[in-house]
């Protein structure tokens, strides 16, 4: 199935699902980056050199660890988690910039825009863009903007100008609305670094292409280090990035669950939640076909998650298309599961994992404890926690870090 994902008769689509629906001034620009990512693909020297920079830049591989607390903690399988949060800027959004970076320079831009939800994928592209001697804006919905503040300052930090947007809900799906209208705006000199695997056509193949570095590293270092495949792999999934990047590599294992975790928010029944899979209707927008959250006359719905990386309104085609084929099995996590996850993985593991990646925590904890002992599993931790220090402490009721919040909001 592996070698077969990106061959399918209609290019850029994956069965349904797929596509590129974009007004007709971005067709030449899309035709362009098409053609470059094609020529890129299929030149050895670039993958070459893309692992070159991904090594030397960005300290991979990054490595996997066996959870040795947790595992006995829950008393079933043997968990063990592959460490993105080591990645350079802290999660897994540095593979997918860095791999996109390389073609802006071969297309000779000048200037970078992307979107952000929880702020990884902006920071990875402010630091791309600074390494690289590119401008660089960030569009950023503002309720994003205020619960992720430690990121919107190392933007800043790094270079890069961050729009606050205010439109619709002021989230994820607000930020790509804006990033999509400035690129129609200034295409000639900019590129858009697209986050993670959704958007129009090559977007999705290119951004699994650079991610996939996740899973063929796991494969390799989980047979070294246990002698075997994992039989359940768990990833949160938003957009999908750090899913797909892990999950490719082991799609022709057929002892190889394959689990993806979406976001219960405060429950399916309330409503309040991001779970595309368990509520979704296919449809088109922001330039791909897929599984959106919309109502019967496909207005995109008010989506909800403690992790401001989940909470996007579709989900990449290509893990549409998985799901179909019963290749992988969909979960979800509540915000209140989410955030157990995360204290039990810092007070057993002293790891600090971000609330998105606490998603596939919280399922994982959830089923092993009723596997055998024999059984493995292997969570892709895509990123860490520092960024959530206000909102795991919100959700904890810490009254010390409250009482900070307020004098600090007095003293403004």
């Amino acid at each position: 199935m592996q070698k077969e994902l990106f061959e399918f008769e209609r290019p850029g689509y994956y069965g349904p699902y797929g596509g590129a629906f974009v007004p007709e001034i971005l067709k030449t620009t899309i035709d362009e980056l098409t053609s470059a990512f094609e020529k890129a693909h299929a030149d050895p020297t670039f993958w070459q050199q893309y692992i070159e920079v991904m090594q030397t830049y960005s300290c991979r591989p990054t490595p996997i660890s066996y959870l040795e607390n947790l595992s006995n903690q829950l008393g079933g399988a043997r968990i063990y988690c592959k460490r993105e949060d080591l990645n350079h800027t802290g999660a897994h959004k540095a593979n997918n910039v860095m791999g996109q970076g390389l073609l802006v320079k071969r297309m000779g831009k000048s200037r970078v825009i992307a979107e952000t939800g929880a702020g990884q994928h902006g920071v990875a592209t402010a630091t791309m863009a600074a390494r690289m001697g590119l401008e660089c804006t960030i569009y950023m919905g503002a309720v994003d903007v205020e619960r992720q503040r430690p990121n919107v300052f190392w933007m800043e930090q790094l270079g890069a100008e961050v729009i606050a947007v205010t439109d619709g809900t002021a989230t994820l799906k607000d930020a790509i609305n804006e990033a999509m209208r400035d690129w129609a705006a200034s295409m000639e000199t900019t590129h858009y670094v697209m986050g993670t695997v959704c958007g129009p056509h090559p977007f999705p193949q290119m951004v699994s292409y650079f991610q996939s570095l996740i899973g063929k590293e796991s494969y390799q270092q989980m047979q070294k280090m246990t002698g075997c495949l994992p039989n359940h792999i768990y990833a949160c999934v938003g957009g999908g990035s750090n899913a797909t990047g892990m999950f490719l590599a082991f799609l022709d294992e057929g002892n190889v669950e394959l689990i993806g975790v979406e976001a219960g928010g405060k429950g399916i029944e309330t409503g309040q939640h991001a779970c595309r899979m368990k509520g979704g209707k296919l449809g088109v927008a922001q330039g791909y076909k897929t599984y959106f959250l919309q109502d019967q006359e496909g207005q995109m719905l008010e989506t909800h998650s403690v992790a401001a990386g989940l909470d996007y309104i579709g989900v990449g085609p290509i893990l549409s298309y998985l799901y179909d084929q019963k290749r992988i099995r969909f979960e979800s996590a509540t915000d209140e599961e989410v955030v157990e996850a995360a204290k039990m993985l810092i007070r057993q593991e002293g790891i600090i994992p971000a609330l998105e990646s606490s998603h596939a925590f919280a399922a994982a904890i959830r089923e092993a404890p009723q596997m055998k002992k024999e059984k493995i599993i292997l969570i892709n931790l895509s990123g860490r926690g520092d960024k959530d220090i206000f909102n795991i402490a919100e959700a904890i009721g810490d009254e010390k870090w409250e009482l900070f919040l307020k004098q600090k909001v007095q003293n403004l």
